[in-house]
């Protein structure tokens, strides 16, 4: 692949075009399966309704999008957003397959500038996304933008275990192994980048920040597997 005169969002739109029909077996190797788990646990701790209408931004393959629209039930609605047509070609599969059309809508667009009205959504979520956009702060103020009043905004990433013994053996792991899975599975520009996107991203402590300076209320996470990822809420004031 040629990345000559690409900017860096490009990159990172080739990067996900290329990798999303082996992106969700990527998520597996990479997170050895647990991150199933962490988003069940992030259901189940969501302030979601019947009935709600949601906004699931870089939705990619549309695991997190299934799992709402389920939430929602038959009179609620979720719209999955993501910037790669071939990510949002594999989650219209996985959407016709689990016969819940009628209520995801698929859209592609950029999570920085959201095509949506101010508030708009009962819940807005983001999963493993923020950490590959260019302004995660823009697209936090973006998100607080659209959910209504009282409504919630979810966002599930990787992250740093602060204690220094397991940091180091995750320094290793994402440092070395991954991207060595990466060359095997003849994707190493791919997971090189995503064990780079994940060193370069904030704490959890300046993630929940982050959340507060984009106009949140009760802001709160919860941490997995030693630190290895975690989910942050935040409720935007009436």
């Amino acid at each position: 692949m040629t990345l000559t005169n690409h900017t860096p969002e490009d990159t990172v739109q080739d990067i996900f075009n290329r990798i999303a029909p082996q992106y969700d077996q990527m998520n597996s190797v990479i997170s050895l399966g647990t991150h199933r788990l962490w988003r069940q646990q992030v259901m189940r701790a969501m302030t979601l309704h019947a009935g709600d209408f949601a906004l699931d931004l870089c939705c990619g393959t549309g695991d997190w999008t299934l799992a709402l629209a389920k939430a929602v039930g038959p009179r609620g609605h979720v719209v999955g957003l993501d910037f790669s047509h071939v990510m949002l070609r594999e989650a219209d599969r996985k959407v016709r397959a689990a016969d819940l059309a009628n209520r995801i809508t698929l859209r592609q667009g950029d999570a920085m500038h959201l095509p949506y009205p101010d508030n708009h959504f009962n819940v807005v979520t983001i999963g493993f996304g923020l950490r590959n956009v260019p302004d995660a702060n823009q697209v936090l103020r973006e998100m607080a933008r659209v959910v209504k009043p009282g409504g919630q905004v979810v966002c599930l990433e990787t992250s740093q275990p602060t204690n220094p013994v397991i940091h180091a053996g995750w320094q290793v792991y994402f440092g070395h192994v991954v991207p060595l899975m990466g060359r095997l599975a003849h994707h190493y520009q791919a997971y090189n980048y995503l064990q780079q996107s994940t060193h370069r991203f904030v704490s959890v402590r300046e993630l929940a920040d982050m959340f507060a300076a984009a106009g949140l209320s009760q802001v709160h996470y919860q941490q997995f597997n030693l630190g290895a990822a975690a989910v942050h809420f935040g409720v935007k004031p009436y």
